[in-house]
């Protein structure tokens, strides 16, 4: 039997710092998809942080990958990762709620561990990790406000769409694990370019992004902040983190990344964090803890040494 990949504290803290480049993208989005459609945002995002990867890639002495297996490998983690899930995730976005399309896309951890059960032999469900997983997700519900699930019933199709862009997150995280020994910022860079080099026509054609007015500075600086913090640096930190620890680990940034998203606005725009929302972070506190298993020991050893 196969070892199960855990999480080390190094893991959690590029979790974390993972969910707070991602946590943002779902406001950076909303801004650019004010006066952008969603394929020219995705283009944007994913440009941007090809240009920048590459650069990065170029001034530490790397190269792109290569060879064609590896190359058309990272084609298909675009594709799963970027292009498909971005152009609908964004264009649910102008359907739905930040807040609904935020529990929507914390459904991957869900979707990751029933696919890694099936694909892979170190990552199996547990009760405990089954457990976690469920009391995540019911924290991300309870933060942001179960209210918004309302938005279900007046438009199935956008949901779906959040939905299936989840979904691909998670079989993309299995499916990059295909990719371990190779260097996370090679990875990322061609990746980025993958993607890039997909949605451009794509884009081209459906938004002939030539004929829309000139986006205002905030739209850029949104898609900026999308390509460097959410997309470059980012994706580093996701095949860093996918090599070591698995795709159902590193699907579980999907419950913090609306904790990010509330503390970030708390810490830098002044917004209020509700009781509910404190109670939400607590319940998605207890899920991780659950997955992780070292609180649960510790108390175990302490009561045997006292009992």
């Amino acid at each position: 039997m196969t070892a199960p990949l855990s999480l080390s504290i190094s893991d959690w803290l590029l979790i974390v710092a993972l969910s707070t480049v991602w946590g943002g993208s779902f406001v950076f989005a909303e801004v650019a998809l004010a006066e952008l459609p969603p394929l020219t945002v995705a283009l944007g995002r994913v440009g941007i942080a090809a240009v920048l990867l590459a650069a990065v890639v170029s001034a530490v002495g790397e190269r792109l990958p290569q060879g064609r297996q590896l190359r058309t490998g990272i084609a298909v983690m675009a594709l799963l990762n970027n292009v498909i899930p971005f152009a609908l995730i964004l264009w649910g976005q102008l359907h739905v709620t930040a807040g609904l399309a935020s529990i929507l896309t914390a459904t991957a951890p869900l979707f990751a561990v029933v696919v890694a059960h099936l694909a892979t032999e170190d990552e199996k469900i547990t009760p405990a990790r089954l457990v976690g997983l469920l009391a995540g997700f019911a924290g991300v519900v309870v933060m942001i406000g179960p209210e918004v699930l309302g938005g279900l019933a007046s438009d199935a199709i956008a949901p779906l769409a959040v939905l299936l862009g989840a979904f691909l997150y998670a079989v993309s995280g299995v499916y990059g694990r295909r990719f371990r020994g190779e260097r996370p910022l090679v990875l990322a860079a061609g990746q980025m370019t993958a993607a890039t080099i997909m949605l451009l026509p794509l884009a081209a054609l459906v938004d002939r992004p030539w004929t829309l007015a000139l986006p205002s500075l905030s739209a850029w600086g949104a898609l900026a902040a999308m390509g460097a913090l959410s997309s470059a640096l980012g994706f580093v930190i996701f095949f860093r983190v996918l090599a070591r620890a698995g795709a159902t680990n590193l699907m579980l940034v999907n419950f913090l990344n609306p904790v990010s998203a509330i503390v970030l606005g708390a810490a830098l725009l002044g917004e209020h964090i509700t009781l509910r929302q404190l109670i939400g972070m607590a319940a998605i506190a207890v899920g991780l803890a659950a997955i992780d298993g070292r609180p649960a020991r510790f108390i175990a050893a302490r009561l045997r040494r006292t009992g």
